[in-house]
């Protein structure tokens, strides 16, 4: 029975693998890790993806989240600033713990440092880098 229980197991963690590396999921990870405070926001994370619809990354970063892998922060009321965003995107201890487990950390610093080459970023873009975040993931 408990090799039942081991292959189910297996078979999950290979389908979670297949459905993280997912080609829109895994830039949206990847986005997430080289971002200076690991915690973009929906703009942010939208225009690092160009040719993916807003809707389509609202959809994956949703199912990212209903896997464990990402959550949502955002800034108590009194932390707001008008004309600045106040939800973030993170991943959860379990999502990076399982990211670490599978290899899919490895390019962590290498993908932060291609972040800080980006020059044409949109003025929007580096306020909302700069903009208050939630508490740490």
């Amino acid at each position: 029975m408990s090799t039942n229980l081991g292959a189910a197991d297996e078979m999950e963690t290979r389908e979670l693998v297949h459905f993280v590396t997912q080609q829109t999921r895994f830039a949206l990870v990847t986005n997430i890790l080289q971002h200076p405070e690991q915690l973009p926001s929906m703009y942010e994370l939208e225009e690092l993806n160009p040719s993916v619809s807003e809707a389509t990354v609202y959809k994956h970063i949703q199912k990212l989240i209903d896997a464990g892998i990402v959550k949502e922060f955002t800034l108590d009321d009194d932390e707001r600033r008008q004309g600045y965003p106040w939800k973030f995107y993170g991943l959860t201890e379990e999502g990076r713990e399982f990211l670490d487990e599978h290899n899919l950390l490895a390019a962590e610093e290498t993908l932060q440092r291609i972040y800080e080459t980006i020059s044409d970023k949109p003025e929007k873009m580096v306020k909302y880098e700069n903009a208050p975040r939630a508490d740490d993931p």
